[in-house]
């Protein structure tokens, strides 16, 4: 069995959701699921270092803030500690880390643009629907995996909308 690390921050309204859907899916993929709580880089720096002890470990890196505040302590300590890593946003792999799976982050921007015209327009926002995420980034750093010493699937390359070489 894998034991994979979720940084997660419990504090945030999505924190828990965001767990919750990666711990639903964890025992089809025989996956132990191990949370790490993320507030501030040194409690970040003792709970990878600690859980880094583990063998054929991973980390999932959620969307809390202080993973995104604190993305790049994050990525460095992975590659320090030999951990495989997956993101939730494209610019994490595009730092360095090993695989980033997430919502596109421009398009939002874009849409609210259009929505800012419709209300200056006179729409009320309360009319105007929410709107998720369409599109999604599949971003592969084949640097970084070449310094875990992992080479990536035929398969994964082929999904990827980005490869960093």
């Amino acid at each position: 069995m894998v034991e994979v690390a979720v940084l997660r921050d419990p504090t945030v309204a999505s924190g828990p959701g965001q767990y919750a859907i990666i711990q639903a899916v964890a025992p089809s993929l025989q996956v132990e699921l191990r949370p790490i709580d993320v507030r501030d880089p040194g409690e970040i720096e003792r709970a990878i270092v600690t859980f880094a002890q583990t063998p054929n470990g991973g980390l999932i890196i959620t969307g809390a803030p202080a993973a995104v505040v604190h993305r790049n302590l994050i990525i460095a300590l992975a590659a320090q500690q030999q951990l495989p890593a997956v993101y939730v946003l494209p610019y994490f792999a595009r730092s360095g880390g090993l695989i980033a799976y997430g919502p596109d982050t421009v398009s939002p921007y874009r849409r609210a643009a259009q929505y800012v015209d419709r209300i200056l327009k006179g729409e009320k926002p309360a009319d105007l629907p929410v709107q998720a995420p369409t599109k999604y980034e599949l971003i592969v750093n084949l640097k970084t995996a070449k310094a875990l010493g992992l080479t990536a699937p035929q398969s994964l390359l082929a999904r990827a909308d980005e490869v960093i070489e």
